[in-house]
C-alpha cells in the first residue's frame, strides 16, 4: 500500500474503535478511473476476477469482511469498500443480477459478457493461458464505506 492510501486509511479510522488490522489497496483492471467513479456513485457494487490470476500473483482470495482502498489510475486513494459476499464459479454461470451489479457500460448481461470476455482473453494471453467460457471467476460483492 502506498503512503497516500495508508494516510487515507488512518485518517478514516482516527477516533473510531475496532480499526481493522489489514486493508488492501488496488485499482480496477480495465479502466480504473471509470470503474472507481461507478463505485463512488453507488452504481458498481460488485467486481470479479479470474481465479487463475490470484495464483499467478500469489494473492489470497477476498473474504467477507475485507476492506479495500480503491485507487485511481495514478494510485491515489478514492474510496473504501468492504466485501460482503464472495463466490467462486464458472464465468458461464454468473447470474444476470451479478453482471448488472458490476454497473458497467449499458448495464446489460450482454455488455458484461462481451467486455469481460475481451478483457480476460487479453490478460490470459499475457500469462500463457487460453480463455474458456467456464473459466473460474472470483465474484465479489461489496458495499461502499467512504468516499475521499
Amino acid at each position: 500500500m502506498n503512503v497516500k492510501a495508508e494516510l487515507y486509511w488512518n485518517e478514516y479510522w482516527q477516533g473510531k474503535e475496532d480499526k481493522p488490522k489489514s486493508v488492501s489497496a488496488w485499482q480496477f483492471g480495465a479502466d480504473p478511473d471509470y470503474l472507481a467513479q461507478l463505485v463512488m456513485d453507488g452504481i458498481k457494487t460488485a467486481t470479479c476476477s479470474g481465479y487463475v490470476f490470484y495464483g499467478e500473483e500469489n494473492e489470497p482470495l477476498p473474504s467477507v469482511g475485507d476492506y479495500s482502498i480503491i485507487l485511481s489510475s495514478e494510485d491515489l486513494p478514492l474510496a473504501i469498500i468492504q466485501t460482503v459476499e464472495v463466490e467462486v464459479l464458472p464465468m458461464n454461470e454468473v447470474s444476470e443480477g451479478f453482471a448488472l451489479a458490476e454497473g458497467e457500460g449499458d448495464r446489460t448481461y450482454t455488455y458484461w459478457w462481451d467486455a469481460h470476455e475481451k478483457f480476460f482473453k487479453e490478460e490470459l494471453d499475457k500469462i500463457g493461458h487460453t480463455f474458456k467460457e467456464d473459466m473460474l471467476l472470483v465474484c465479489e460483492r461489496f458495499e461502499l464505506i467512504h468516499v475521499k
